[in-house]
């Protein structure tokens, strides 16, 4: 990965740092459908980025969400989680040689119905986890659960908009 590729990461991640904490920290739709869509980050990592330093990057991420959220390591555990099992979940989907190991695993590189397959069990891990530690267990498991379906898909659209926007495809040499 060159150093420009490692600038453009960064200042993706401080974008998405930004845009969680000063924006959508306020987005709740019908109380239940909550935007994290800074998990975002974590999960549109190129595909060369292994367990380590994936566990840093959404370690460092989660605890500057918790910072501005005042929830005292939830949104890092969540995160921490996603960054465990994202490398070994991409290369269940992936057989060595068919992608770029520099590209970005996102709709517009590698189409919806495999970015759907690839990203809702990470969001759905991230959100399974976020709201049982929140709700501390399966006491609310109901409220807990409609959180999650409802933030799932939220989450899972806004992410697909955001890419259609945003992202460019990375075209080869």
């Amino acid at each position: 990965m060159t150093s420009i590729r490692i600038i453009s990461l960064a200042v993706a991640g401080i974008l998405y740092f930004l845009a969680q904490v000063l924006i959508l920290k306020n987005l709740v739709l019908f109380g239940v459908a909550f935007c994290f869509l800074y998990l975002m980050f974590i999960i549109l990592l190129p595909m060369e980025v292994k367990t380590i330093p994936s566990l840093l990057i959404s370690f460092v991420l989660g605890l500057g969400v918790d910072m501005f959220y005042d929830t005292m390591g939830i949104h890092t555990s969540a995160l921490l989680a996603v960054g465990f099992v994202r490398s070994r979940w991409l290369r269940m989907l992936v057989s060595s040689g068919t992608f770029d190991e520099d590209m970005q695993p996102t709709v517009v590189n590698m189409g919806l119905q495999w970015f759907l397959s690839y990203s809702l069990p990470l969001v759905l891990i991230h959100h399974v986890v976020f709201f049982y530690v929140e709700s501390l267990g399966t006491g609310l498991f109901f409220d807990s659960l409609q959180k999650i379906i409802a933030s799932v898909i939220f989450v899972t659209i806004m992410s697909i908009i955001v890419q259609l926007l945003f992202y460019r495809r990375r075209r080869g040499i």
